[in-house]
């Protein structure tokens, strides 16, 4: 009797030893953070963009648009062009209509893929650099951002108008 009351007991600790070690975790090194989040802008930002006055980037504000706006939406402001008012204080863009539309994607950390809608390597260096500092003055931004358009891709760059 007392070998089968040894073996239940040695059977239940064998069970509950493989319930253990099978468990399937497994010991991980540090995980870092993630990217920013890449959802709507609060309805009350004021956004930014980078036009070109003198064919010089020249960071433009306008005020909340009252609705969320993501990223690719501050960049089809970007590629409609100055306002009436901006037009009027000398602002133009570098940026074909064409161009979009746009989509923007997280990549690692710090740094943002905007797609656009023609080849990336046929815009001129200006409307490259709107398009780069008007994505990273985007909430949430990033320090580098590479366009990619029509299987070209320019960057990853930084925003020029930063280190001025």
């Amino acid at each position: 009797m007392r070998t089968g009351l040894a073996r239940r007991v040695l059977a239940a600790g064998l069970v509950s030893l493989l319930a253990v070690a099978g468990c399937g975790v497994r010991p991980t090194d540090v995980i870092t953070g993630a990217d920013p989040p890449s959802g709507a802008v609060a309805p009350n930002t004021t956004i930014t963009l980078y036009l070109v006055k003198n064919g010089r980037l020249s960071a433009v504000t306008r005020p909340p648009s009252g609705r969320p706006m993501f990223k690719a939406d501050t960049l089809a402001l970007l590629a409609a062009g100055p306002t009436a008012r901006e037009q009027a204080r000398g602002f133009t863009t570098a940026i074909p209509p064409e161009t979009g539309p746009f989509s923007v994607t997280a990549a690692p950390v710090g740094h943002l893929v905007v797609t656009v809608s023609t080849p990336a390597g046929k815009l001129s260096t200006l409307a490259v650099d709107q398009i780069v500092c008007t994505a990273a003055a985007t909430p949430g931004g990033a320090a580098q951002v590479t366009v990619i358009g029509a299987g070209q891709s320019v960057g990853p760059r930084n925003c020029p108008a930063e280190r001025s």
